[in-house]
């Protein structure tokens, strides 16, 4: 590879340190979890999509901070027109409806992983802190499911959250894969 090529994928590292650059992952995380959402199985109350994935690789390369604000930026897109939600959805009515909770709970599911990441590493660990960021995205999607739409809470519970445990411990796997492949030193406690 030329010289100017290996400097030129050095300069976008994800740990660089320029603002161009942080600004730059934040902005791709956010874009491919748009992107995430997109890729789509229907399914009522909740779709299945990817992305989860995408969250969970935003704390897990980006670190707490940037992760969670790659989130943020991902949130108020939708919130402002852009359809970055899934089936090309939008808008605040978004955000308070049925489906919000989860939506809510990326920026939160972002900075778990990453701050729990830069304590530690080693497979078992990535995936330890994936699964708690699922978690909190499940939680909180589950609650704000069953209190919007009025579902006794164990049908909200299995329709909100046990329907996608298969879906999710695939993404959780592959997730911690991307993530441990790319290897120790990226997660920065920042």
């Amino acid at each position: 590879m030329p010289p100017t090529r290996v400097y030129a994928l050095k300069s976008l590292a994800l740990t660089s340190e320029h603002a161009a650059v942080k600004a730059f992952w934040i902005v791709t995380f956010a874009l491919l979890t748009a992107v995430g959402a997109q890729i789509e199985i229907p399914h009522q109350p909740v779709p299945f999509t990817m992305q989860t994935f995408f969250v969970l690789l935003s704390g897990g390369l980006l670190g707490m901070r940037k992760g969670s604000l790659s989130m943020v930026l991902y949130l108020g897109l939708g919130i402002v027109g852009f359809p970055v939600f899934s089936s090309a959805g939008f808008g605040l009515a978004r955000i308070l409806g049925p489906t919000g909770g989860y939506l809510l709970s990326f920026p939160i599911a972002a900075f778990v992983v990453g701050w729990l990441l830069s304590i530690r590493w080693s497979f078992g660990w990535i995936a330890f802190s994936m699964a708690l960021g699922l978690l909190a995205v499940f939680v909180l999607g589950t609650l704000q499911l069953g209190a919007v739409t009025g579902m006794e809470w164990g049908d909200a519970f299995s329709s909100g959250f046990l329907i996608f445990s298969w879906w999710d411990i695939l993404k959780l796997v592959a997730a911690s894969a991307v993530v441990r492949s790319v290897g120790p030193g990226i997660v920065k406690p920042t």
